[in-house]
């Protein structure tokens, strides 16, 4: 998607009812066996603020691993007091299927939801235009800090939030950055917000998706258009800046490609 696409996106949204979640689970693959083992949802807008928002732990029936206690501060006992996922996320429904469904990282908490409710035999699914990643907005709104992790926004916006890693104290942290971030979205000009787009590192597969081609095709047009990666991490993954990306599709785009702009 180009940058005009993402602003005339994210105005939409931010005149919408956002419903923000998160998750604590017993590890990090929600198709290997792992858990949810604490869920908060909360519902705001930008013009009300915050409307409700409800909060459990639940009883996952698996062991809580000493990493997840150490991370979390979610033991084995406080689990097994919990009520059992069945009788959780009847009560979570509701507000799940309404709103844009909103979370920091949203393919994780996103898979775990699916997951949860697949084993309920709940059918449950939202559409893109129905999801809000507050990661995917930071790093186009935000593209010159190190980090966007939310702990590290938090302490960068010095939202006044509780514990870092448990589900209530996200669920607020999350909302926070989106009403901030969705308030300049709404606020700022064309002419502010799409070089702040532009500055954003992409990898290779979102800039292949940009281009219309393969990662291998992308790579090549992006070296023909004189446009050289950063390598970032422990394994060195070439990012490309948004706006050159951008800039090679558009000046190698048919007409007929264009006619959407």
């Amino acid at each position: 998607m180009l940058s005009t696409d993402l602003l005339a996106f994210y105005r939409r949204v931010s005149q919408q009812l956002l419903t923000v979640v998160d998750v604590e689970t017993t590890g990090h693959r929600a198709s290997g066996g792992c858990r949810v083992i604490e869920v908060s949802v909360l519902q705001a807008t930008l013009s009300e603020g915050i409307r409700q928002q409800q909060t459990h732990l639940v009883n996952p029936q698996v062991p809580v691993p000493e990493m997840i206690t150490r991370f979390t501060g979610i033991d084995q006992a406080m689990v097994e007091q919990a009520p059992l996922a069945k009788d959780v996320w009847h009560l979570y429904l509701p507000l799940l299927n309404t709103g844009v469904l909103t979370a920091h990282n949203f393919a994780f908490d996103y898979a775990f939801l699916c997951a949860e409710l697949a084993q309920l035999e709940i059918a449950f699914a939202r559409s893109p235009n129905e999801q809000l990643c507050t990661v995917i907005l930071a790093r186009l709104m935000l593209p010159d800090l190190p980090s966007r992790s939310l702990p590290d926004l938090v302490r960068h916006f010095q939202f006044p939030v509780g514990h870092s890693h448990r589900a209530e104290a996200d669920t607020i942290a999350c909302w926070l950055l989106a009403e901030r971030l969705l308030t300049e979205v709404q606020n700022e000009t064309d002419e502010t917000l799409l070089p702040r787009f532009a500055k954003q590192w992409l990898p290779l597969g979102d800039a292949a998706t940009i281009l219309g081609c393969s990662g291998k095709q992308a790579r090549s047009r992006l070296e023909k258009a004189g446009v050289l990666p950063r390598f970032v991490g422990r394994y060195k993954t070439p990012m490309y800046q948004r706006g050159s990306v951008e800039r090679t599709f558009l000046e190698s785009a048919e007409p007929t490609q264009l006619s959407w702009l």
